[in-house]
């Protein structure tokens, strides 16, 4: 659905629903005489019974009962500016849909704002320097405009939000924005890669250095869906994998190429085998060991992953790497689990489970973890 049609059913089921709630909360008549009543007491004309807010004694009239119905939302101006939008008149409703924390209308304004900015990167610069102006949060929602426009894909546009998101002297959520903004980018330049590697690595601002490696991930998986190049992409991410100071920015560098399905060369599995032997943090490490179930070599794959299991001592990462060695060679890795069962008793019952299904037929990886029962829980925080 594009973004017009989008906004023509949302101004549809607004019209809708607004008088939905007028039939079924119209007032009945014994309401509208009550309604009455009571404006007629409030003016003097009706006595109110010595005002008591407590029980009515004895032989009084029940005090009259009010019901209070909530209020429907009415945006003020809404179909006036949606037939006459311009930028500034959508940065406006903008404001004051946050004000009134109005998520609803949030969503739609910087949809319709996306629609107007369109192909014309003039726009998209234009709301680029208001974002860059306000700060957050309202540059979030104009950078989310602008990521949804297609002008983001004009050179002058991506060059400008890396600029800001490569700017050290920025705000760091002003900076996420203007990264987030880029993630829609068919392909990167080997210099905006760079440029975006180098912000990955960057200690001082661990946030900003995650959603440059997010970055760099989505514009990858978009680039090798289309044309099934990535080395360039996987070749900084591992790096960033490696060096990242960051430990859950050096495991997402690692993972991004999951989303694709991009398996590993074997000029890549001897980076991820030093991560897996080497990285201080566990969950890295079981990362390293995932990115390596996924090979185009499943015999390199097992070499690495049976050499790393003597010196690992953490029982998570040495249940990683015995899953995931299923994962990249199935049935064929079944001597490897038993070789490594017995260096680990503790692990020979998940050795016997994928014994067991194996020997009834199952071969798909997703079906052999579905039958597979749980024995270990490993969770992040561990």
């Amino acid at each position: 659905m594009t973004l017009r049609q989008h906004r023509g059913l949302l101004v549809v089921l607004l019209v809708v629903t607004v008088a939905a709630w007028l039939w079924f909360h119209r007032p009945s008549p014994s309401l509208q005489a009550i309604s009455s009543t009571q404006t007629a007491a409030s003016s003097g004309s009706v006595p109110v019974g010595g005002g008591s807010l407590g029980p009515h004694q004895p032989g009084e009239s029940a005090p009259p009962v009010t019901e209070q119905l909530p209020v429907p939302p009415c945006w003020e101006g809404l179909f006036a500016l949606d037939e006459r939008p311009t930028l500034l008149g959508l940065k406006d409703a903008l404001l004051s849909a946050m004000a009134q924390q109005d998520q609803l209308l949030i969503d739609y304004l910087q949809e319709r704002l996306a629609e107007v900015i369109g192909s014309d990167p003039a726009s998209a610069l234009q709301v680029i320097g208001w974002a860059t102006d306000a700060g957050p949060p309202l540059s979030g929602h104009l950078f989310g405009a602008v990521k949804l426009a297609t002008a983001v894909q004009h050179k002058a546009v991506a060059d400008k939000l890396l600029l800001i998101g490569s700017d050290v002297r920025k705000d760091g959520e002003l900076r996420r924005g203007a990264l987030q903004a880029l993630e829609t980018q068919k392909t990167l330049s080997p210099e905006s890669l760079g440029q975006l590697h180098s912000v990955a690595l960057d200690p001082r601002h661990e946030e900003v250095a995650w959603m440059a490696t997010r970055t760099i991930g989505k514009v990858m998986t978009e680039e090798y869906a289309r044309t099934g190049q990535a080395g360039s992409y996987v070749k900084e991410l591992l790096d960033i994998g490696q060096r990242g100071v960051d430990g859950p920015v050096r495991s997402l560098a690692l993972e991004m190429p999951s989303y694709g399905n991009i398996p590993m060369d074997s000029s890549q599995m001897g980076a991820l085998a030093q991560v897996l032997g080497k990285d201080a943090d566990r969950s890295v490490r079981e990362m390293a060991a995932f990115r390596l179930g996924l090979s185009r070599d499943p015999a390199q794959a097992l070499g690495y992953l049976g050499g790393a299991f003597g010196t690992e001592k953490d029982l998570c990462v040495r249940w990683a790497i015995m899953r995931f060695a299923v994962r990249a060679a199935g049935e064929q890795a079944l001597p490897l689990l038993d070789k490594l069962s017995k260096i680990d008793p503790r692990l020979r019952p998940d050795y016997e489970d994928f014994v067991a299904i194996y020997a009834r037929g199952t071969v798909d990886f997703a079906r052999v973890w579905l039958e597979k029962p749980v024995r270990l829980q490993c969770l992040d925080d561990e």
